[in-house]
This record gives C-alpha cells, sequence and structure tokens, in this order.
C-alpha cells in the first residue's frame, strides 16, 4: 500500500474539511516526511476516532431532561385540566383508546394507574435515552446499532405506525427482525456452535410467526393455525429472548445492568401472555388500569434493545457493578417473574370464575349420581352462570364462587318462588323472577331436593335402566285391538304425545325429500273435521281426541282391504296415502326422546312404493285412548267416514 493511501485510509472518518487539508499539503512530501505525517495521523485520528461521538453526553442528558420532565409536567397537568389530558400525557395516543366517550371518564383506579405509568416511563426513558458508548464498531456492529435504535423508535413511536395498514406494518417488522436476528448471529460471541445453532432455529420460529402474521394480513395460505401453534409461537418469543441474553453474558462486552434488563423483558413477556388470557377475564372492573401499566413495563424490552445498542463496541467493555446494586436487580428480576404469578391468585372475596358463561362445558349437565363429592359445587356454578340459549346466567359473574354457592344453598331453603326471587334479587341477579329450579339446586343440597325429587339423584345408568322400565311397563298395558286378525307386519306400544301442545302421530315416509314439508300440511288439515286426521301426500297426521299424554297404538299391514269392522270404536276414517321410498311408518321413541312409539315399529308398505289406504280406528274407554292403524295397498284419493 502506497503511503497516500495509508494516509487517506486513516483519515476517512475525520471529516471532508480535515481530509482537505491533510490531502492539500501530502502533495509537497517527501517518502521520510510521508512516514512522519503517516505516524502524525494516526496518533491524532485514533485519538480523535476513539473521543469524538456522534453526539455529546451533554446533549443526550439535556434530551433526557427534557423528555423525562415533561412526562411528569404533563400528567400533572392532565390531573388539572381533565381525564382526556391526563391519557395523552401519559399514554401518548388519543382518549378514543381508553373509550372515554363511552365510559364517561376514568375511576379512582385507572387515574392512579396513570401517575404511576407516567413515573414508570419516565424512569425508563431516562434509560433508553442515554448516549451509546464510544469506539470502534465493524461493519455488522454498525448495521446492528442501528437496527437496534430503530426497533426503539419504532417501539417508542406505536400509535403514528399504527395508523398505517396492517400489511405494512407487519412487513416492516419482518423485514426489520430478521435483519436483527441474522446480526445477532454475526455480531455476538457465542462461543458456542451448538448455542449459535440452537439460537438459529429459535430466532427462525420466532421470524415464522411473524411471516404468518403478514401472510393472513396478504389473505394467502397460512404457516399455521390453532391453539398449539399460537402457544408454540409465544413460547419461541420468551425463548428468543431467553437465548439473546445468555449470548450477551458469554460475549462478556454487556453489562450485568443490561443483561438484567433482559431477563426483566423476559418477565414482561410472560406477564403480558398472562394479561392477555387471563387478567382481562378475571379482572374485568380493572381492566383499564392493567392495560396502562402493562404498557408502561412494556418500555422494559426497549431499554434493553437501547442498552443491546448502546454497549456495542468492544473496547470499552462496562465494569461490572458493585455487589449492592447486582442484588438489588437480581431481587428486581425475581420481582417482575413471581409477582405476576402471585397476582393470578385473587383474594377470597374475588370472583374465582371456575366456570363461567362462555364455558363449553356448561352445556352439558351431568347427572348427580356421575359426580363426586368435589364435582358437585362446580356443576352447580357451572349451571348458575350459564348463558345457554342466550339467556341471562342466574348469577353475575361478580360474585366469588363461594358467594354464589351459598345463595345457591340459601335458594334450596326457600319455601316458595317469592321468596326465591327475593334471594336472587338481593344477589344481583338478572332474571330473579324465574327463581331456581330443583335440577339445578340438586348439586348444592341433595338432601333437600332429593326428598321430593328423588329422580334428580340417579346416575346416568339409573335414569336410563328408569325410563326403558318405564317404556316396558306402559307397552304393557296396550293389547292389540283385533288379536285373530294378523297383519304381514305389525306392532303394539304406547305413544308418547308431548304434554300440553302435542297434534297427534305421524303416519309418514321419513325418506321423501318433501317429509318436513308435508308434515306441515298435515298439521294445517289435522282440524278441517271432526275425525282429526289430516292428508298431505306422503304424511297422516292422526290427532287424539281426549286430552292425554298418550295413546296406545297398534299398526298393521295387509296385501288386501280387510273388513271394516266399526263396532265398537267411536271413530272410524279411511285416507290416502303414498310412499315415495318404499317406506312407511310411525316415529320412534329415541334415546332421551319426549315423543314416539315406545317400541320399534315396522314398515307398513309391504309393496314397496306406491299409493296405500290408511284406515284409522280410534275409541276412548277405561283404559284410555286406543288407536288402530291399518295400511293396505289401494289406488283411491277418496276420504271416507266410516264412522263419526
Amino acid at each position: 500500500m502506497a503511503p497516500h493511501d495509508s494516509v487517506y485510509v486513516a483519515c476517512e472518518m475525520l471529516g471532508p474539511q480535515r481530509l482537505t487539508i491533510i490531502e492539500t499539503s501530502i502533495a509537497s512530501k517527501t517518502i521520510t516526511e510521508w512516514n512522519r505525517l503517516f505516524r502524525w495521523v494516526r496518533l491524532w485520528g485514533g485519538a480523535a476516532l476513539r473521543s469524538r461521538p456522534v453526539l455529546s453526553d451533554g446533549f443526550w442528558r439535556v434530551i433526557r431532561i427534557g423528555l423525562a420532565g415533561l412526562i411528569l409536567a404533563a400528567a400533572v397537568a392532565g390531573l388539572a385540566l381533565g381525564d382526556a389530558w391526563l391519557w395523552v400525557a401519559v399514554e401518548w395516543s388519543p382518549p378514543a383508546y381508553a373509550g372515554l366517550y363511552e365510559r364517561g371518564g376514568f375511576d379512582t383506579l385507572t387515574t392512579g394507574a396513570l401517575l404511576v405509568a407516567a413515573l414508570v416511563k419516565a424512569a425508563l426513558l431516562w434509560l433508553i435515552l442515554r448516549a451509546p458508548a464510544p469506539g470502534p464498531l465493524d461493519r455488522g456492529e454498525k448495521a446492528l446499532r442501528r437496527l437496534l435504535y430503530l426497533a426503539v423508535v419504532y417501539a417508542m413511536l406505536w400509535y403514528p405506525i399504527a395508523l398505517l395498514p396492517d400489511v405494512v406494518d407487519a412487513a416492516f417488522q419482518l423485514a426489520l427482525w430478521t435483519a436483527v436476528y441474522v446480526l445477532y448471529l454475526l455480531v455476538i460471541r457465542w462461543r458456542s456452535r451448538m448455542l449459535r445453532v440452537a439460537a438459529a432455529v429459535i430466532f427462525a420460529v420466532d421470524l415464522a410467526g411473524t411471516a404468518n402474521e403478514l401472510l393472513d394480513e396478504l389473505d394467502l395460505p397460512e404457516f399455521g393455525s390453532g391453539d398449539i401453534f399460537v402457544l408454540v409461537l409465544l413460547l419461541s418469543g420468551v425463548t428468543a429472548i431467553i437465548i439473546t441474553v445468555v449470548g450477551q453474558r458469554r460475549d462478556g462486552r454487556w453489562s450485568r445492568g443490561t443483561q438484567a434488563a433482559g431477563w426483566l423483558s423476559v418477565g414482561v413477556y410472560v406477564l403480558a401472555i398472562a394479561f392477555s388470557f387471563l387478567f382481562v377475564r378475571i379482572f374485568s372492573d380493572g381492566h383499564l388500569a392493567m392495560l396502562v401499566m402493562m404498557d408502561a413495563l412494556g418500555l422494559v424490552s426497549t431499554v434493553w434493545l437501547a442498552a443491546t445498542a448502546r454497549e456495542m463496541p468492544t473496547e470499552n467493555r462496562p465494569v461490572d457493578l458493585p455487589p449492592a446494586r447486582r442484588r438489588v436487580l437480581r431481587v428486581a428480576v425475581a420481582a417482575v417473574v413471581v409477582l405476576p404469578i402471585i397476582a393470578l391468585i385473587p383474594p377470597e372475596r374475588t370472583a374465582h370464575l371456575t366456570y363461567t358463561g362462555w364455558s363449553m362445558d356448561c352445556y352439558d349437565r351431568p347427572s348427580f349420581g356421575d359426580l363426586k363429592p368435589a364435582e358437585r359445587d362446580a356443576a352447580f356454578l357451572c349451571r348458575a352462570r350459564s348463558t345457554e340459549a342466550g339467556v341471562a346466567p342466574m348469577f353475575p359473574d361478580s360474585l366469588a364462587d363461594q358467594e354464589v354457592l351459598a345463595y345457591g344453598r340459601a335458594l334450596c331453603r326457600a319455601k316458595d318462588r317469592d321468596e326465591q326471587e327475593a334471594i336472587l334479587t338481593r344477589a344481583g341477579s338478572a332474571r330473579p323472577a324465574w327463581g331456581a329450579d330443583p335440577w339445578d339446586l340438586v348439586y348444592v343440597c341433595p338432601e333437600i331436593i332429593g326428598a321430593t325429587r328423588p329422580e334428580l339423584l340417579r346416575s346416568s345408568r339409573e335414569t336410563k335402566e328408569a325410563n326403558a322400565a318405564y317404556i316396558a311397563e306402559q307397552n304393557a298395558r296396550c293389547r292389540d285391538p283385533w288379536p285373530r286378525k294378523k297383519g304381514v307386519v305389525q306392532a303394539t306400544a304406547n305413544y308418547f304425545l308431548f304434554v300440553d301442545g302435542d297434534h297427534g302421530y305421524l303416519v309418514h315416509d321419513p325418506r321423501d325429500e318433501a317429509a318436513d314439508k308435508a308434515a306441515e300440511q298435515a298439521i294445517d288439515k289435522l282440524y278441517d273435521d271432526r275425525a282429526l286426521v289430516g292428508v298431505a301426500g306422503s304424511a297422516v297426521l292422526v290427532g287424539h281426541l281426549e286430552d292425554v299424554s298418550d295413546v296406545c297404538l297398534t299398526v298393521k299391514a295387509f296385501r288386501t282391504a280387510p273388513p271394516r269392522r266399526t263396532a265398537g270404536w267411536d271413530q272410524v276414517t279411511e285416507v290416502p296415502i303414498v310412499s315415495r321410498s318404499g317406506r312407511l311408518t310411525v316415529p320412534e321413541k329415541g334415546e332421551g326422546g319426549d315423543v314416539g312409539a315406545g317400541a320399534p315399529m315396522p314398515n307398513l308398505a309391504i309393496r314397496g312404493k306406491g299409493r296405500y289406504r290408511l284406515r284409522v280406528y280410534v275409541r276412548v274407554g277405561d283404559a284410555g285412548e286406543e288407536h288402530l292403524v291399518v295400511v293396505f295397498p289401494g289406488t283411491s284419493r277418496k276420504r271416507l267416514k266410516l264412522k263419526q
């Protein structure tokens, strides 16, 4: 390298004016003078480079004092000028973000949180705005420092950035953190190949989450979704901070204070996750105050980024802190990690919300006999807070679990509905006039409810066995009214009707595409005459004469028309019916159903698809109301009243 070139390289960063002066004097120098000048420039220029910061410490001190003081002064002024000013002074965003126009102002808790947040933000801003440490940097270190400061600016100016389209924000974050993570791998002295590889994997997973957000904004296929995918991304974000702090510790150029800020960032990250998933649900009344504090603590991560950028030079490595300050930092880190966990444990008087109105488990009603004693209180809490079918819960979510259980036991001891209404009104229920049903209260006072409703104490197996026994008993009382006239297929069973409102029972083709429409039309025609038989294509609806909850039903199918034999019957009606799929039957009482035949019903369309005649015999006697339905092939479309 020529002497002239050496001088040029050494002086390159001294500024254009000094470089011009030196180059002008170079032209008249001898070789000896070249060497002397080179030694002079190397000494003078090197000292200038080491001592010449971009901005002086005094300038940074003025900025720190000015901005921190401005935050505190604005917060004090906000107390006097109103909630909107206080919010803008502390949160650096319009008051609409706080919902001021809907809430009508802040409560005492939120105002106090804003004042504390102002102090916290001022202190953290003081740490962020420290002058960068002087010293030489290579190209990678310079780029990393600039990108980290860009990330700091991004975090401080979050509101103007939030006004940009989401896709622009996502693309910017992906580009920024891709560059930062690549430079982390190159600049940090990991001193372990395995640690560097692990860091690369964690950084890649974290970037995949950012890329996934960008794909979502662009309406493109995403990498993944679901709770497990979200959990992996959350854990990768925490792990990325942890492994970076470990790398800083092994590198040695970053101070213990910077590393402590990194560990504090981990605690804040975990706290933010807990706030998102738990605090919003548990502390619904103090949600805004918690949001303010979380926003203030979020600057801890910004402090760590700024400190990482500030201490990038390798020459002026920070001196270790005194033992006393180290202990203080350890206590602070432990407090940030442990206090959120303690905060998740609410006092006894607050609502535990074991079950809430949006809990999926509340849609299942377990039988009392299937539950262990320890599970019965939880089942009642589920029912008491259920919003199934869109109705308001029995008790508000603001009540503690123990209070709800106490009110439930009081409802068990109430003498009538009026006393239950008074108890629910005192508890703040949104529907006190409804009272409480015994099938809900049985979970908290089985000894009281079981005395009058013993069936509610059964297990699901016992309930199933009791229902089967009841159906068999009801079927046994029904007899075939034509025992000597056997059909090709036939069955006799009790038909269970829906009390207070059931029109009757259907004989229909269940596989007909228009089955539902035919059933509706049959209902409309049911009351056209006193026979109470409605006909509509493939459906015949047979009504009941008396106000009964069930009838004894016998169905028979014949190949030809049987004798009429109307003697002994109150009504005999014959109507046409068609089978479009080759089936005609009567609905059965399904498992858990309230209506239907108590035994399997045969297919009455014994010739397959086609037209049939249906004859209905009805009589009312000592045994109750009996029905006989006879089906046989026939093309006639007449309606015959054989007896009325």
